[in-house]
């Protein structure tokens, strides 16, 4: 049986309400009201909420007639995905101040591999503190973290003490703090997996671990045995950081499943854009763009189409992506949205997916 990786410290920031903080940054009218990036309230979907906003019961993903049913004085913004990026790239410059080891998720979100690093800092926590402090003092938005011995516990950890706050779970802390942990917490948990969990009597981390690993793969599949592991504090995924490959490709897992197409097209202009970031980094082109769908039941999709040309631009790779994802109806709300590009200009051969006892 596998064993907790004790000697990995490894940071997940988390930016605070990411979009709607950068308006409120931008516009001294917005600060402290309720803020909702998106669409508006006809036809449009949230993209994101202030926190003014989320006490409303506003959240990304839902209609923004809802939002503004729920919370009258809503104030709807138009999302500035240039500006986002243009944030974003500053945050990461700070990231890459301390390891290389960065793997970002999104624009407001990455892992970092802290285990040996730049400063020589032995502590994984003041590394995460010294990190929020200059994000708060040099782009002027507040970020949230997570620090533990691996990306799933990392991750779950940074929820807790948001916005502006974070959270470190030890070694010695790590059973006891997933026992104690509500499974609908559990990252990799959605909504329709937490239903199915509370059917099965699984309401804590202590009755998941108490449910044998037959018993996870009968009734979860493959996800089962992800479940049976992460429980135990199990999950040696590493931190990649981007390289050159043989397919370069970004992805993002939602925090709410998405329903929408339309929503789903907002996110993938996003995903879009990094990816151009990361292939004009390089300089490199492709002409196969495959869309990869995760459905909240976990099976996994792939779309493709090859162009006669090498394309990197963003607006070429949507036009192709929108294509992709109207090619057929959706099966099921949808968990993750991917983008990549393969068939490239390029003779590396190398494959790589974009994408987590020591002082703590």
């Amino acid at each position: 049986m596998q064993e907790i990786n004790q000697n990995r410290k490894i940071i997940h920031v988390d930016m605070d309400a990411f979009y709607a903080s950068v308006e409120q940054m931008d516009n001294p009218e917005l600060r402290g009201k309720p803020v909702a990036v998106g669409g508006g309230e006809n036809r449009g979907v949230v993209s994101a909420a202030s926190y003014e906003a989320r006490k409303f019961g506003v959240r990304s993903a839902i209609s923004g007639y809802l939002a503004k049913k729920n919370c009258p004085d809503i104030i709807f913004v138009r999302p500035r995905f240039e500006r986002y990026r243009e944030i974003s790239a500053q945050v990461q410059k700070i990231f890459y101040d301390y390891t290389d080891l960065v793997e970002p998720l999104s624009l407001d979100e990455a892992y970092l591999d802290v285990t040996v690093n730049k400063k020589g800092n032995p502590s994984a926590t003041l590394i995460a503190q010294e990190i929020r402090k200059r994000i708060l003092d040099e782009v002027g938005l507040t970020a949230s973290a997570g620090i533990s011995v691996n990306k799933f516990i990392a991750k779950v950890a940074s929820d807790f003490n948001k916005p502006n706050g974070q959270k470190t779970v030890n070694p010695d802390n790590v059973l006891e703090f997933l026992e104690v942990l509500p499974i609908r917490k559990f990252y990799g948990v959605g909504k329709v997996t937490t239903d199915k969990m509370y059917h099965l009597g699984i309401f804590t981390g202590k009755d998941l671990k108490e449910k044998s690993l037959e018993f996870l793969v009968k009734n979860f599949g493959k996800s089962g045995g992800f479940y049976y592991n992460v429980v135990r504090g199990i999950h040696n995924s590493p931190v990649r950081s981007e390289r050159i490959a043989k397919s370069v490709g970004a992805e993002h897992t939602f925090d709410e499943n998405l329903t929408s197409e339309i929503f789903m097209m907002e996110r993938l202009e996003s995903i879009a854009a990094t990816l151009e970031r990361r292939l004009k980094k390089h300089k490199i082109a492709g002409k196969t763009v495959t869309l990869k769908i995760k459905y909240s039941d976990f099976t996994v999709q792939t779309r493709s189409k090859t162009m006669p040309y090498f394309i990197a631009d963003k607006s070429l790779i949507l036009d192709v992506a929108s294509e992709l994802l109207y090619q057929e109806k959706m099966k099921n709300s949808v968990r993750l949205l991917g983008l990549s590009l393969g068939n490239l200009n390029t003779e590396v051969k190398k494959t790589v997916v974009v994408q987590l006892k020591f002082d703590f």
